[in-house]
């Protein structure tokens, strides 16, 4: 390791830098994957409210078409009793095909309810098997959500604990130096301390200049990767 004492606490600055930025993207995806499961939840539920709501018309549907068949069934009656007190053939006439066309009427609609019935019967075997489905689906997301929020739990209280560690390694370095690894981290992704190995910047990979690689070997003061701005440090294997 480098002669400096500042090296040692930027590496271990950029240690606990590298489990935050980690940390924060795991939550990240968590927070991600919440929101698909909350979702497939949602569309699955949204399936069921459109099965219930094609069940309710069709019964409606139903309920209409037998009303209007009590209706028609009661004008044909009253037709037919009033058939029996007509006194001219015209009136018998009108009557008698009044009473026809209710019956046709009625056998209209008898027909359109046993449609209408068996709609209702599909209507409810698709309801039953998606409430069954919607059910099975509930159970499994809401478990993963369970495992899901417990690991992101730990992960937060991680988070945690590496922000105060870090805060308290940062208490050991002169503000400025800290500015400038906060400086350089939010350039490279959270990394702003790298190690540099037979003349490559492991930040970057790209080379660094033989007379500048001797400088970092010798640790006297604090050097940038040409390429990256990221603090080098040297260590012997």
């Amino acid at each position: 390791m480098s002669t400096i004492p500042e090296i040692a606490t930027l590496v271990q600055l950029q240690e606990a830098e590298t489990e935050i930025v980690r940390l924060k993207a795991v939550l990240a995806k968590v927070e991600k994957d919440k929101i698909k499961l909350a979702s497939r939840l949602e569309q699955f539920e949204a399936a069921v409210k459109e099965n219930r709501e094609d069940l309710e018309r069709i019964s409606k549907s139903c309920r209409d078409n037998e009303l209007e068949i009590k209706v028609v069934d009661e004008r044909i009656i009253k037709s037919n009793e009033t058939l029996r007190n007509v006194t001219t053939n015209k009136e018998y006439q009108l009557l008698l095909r009044e009473v026809d066309d209710n019956k046709k009427r009625k056998d209209a609609l008898e027909s359109e309810l046993i449609e209408f019935m068996d709609e209702k019967e599909r209507c409810q075997s698709i309801l039953d098997e998606s409430e069954k489905e919607f059910a099975q689906i509930d159970a499994q997301v809401k478990s993963e959500q369970a495992e899901v929020e417990k690991q992101s739990s730990q992960d937060r209280s991680l988070l945690d604990e590496y922000e105060t560690r870090q805060q308290e390694i940062g208490k050991n370095l002169d503000p400025v130096l800290m500015e400038r690894f906060r400086r350089i981290a939010k350039m490279n992704n959270g990394s702003a301390v790298s190690r540099a190995i037979d003349q490559v910047c492991m930040g970057c990979f790209m080379n660094i200049p033989p007379q500048l690689y001797i400088e970092v070997q010798r640790g006297n003061e604090l050097i940038s990767c040409p390429q990256c701005s990221r603090i080098l440090y040297h260590e012997q294997e």
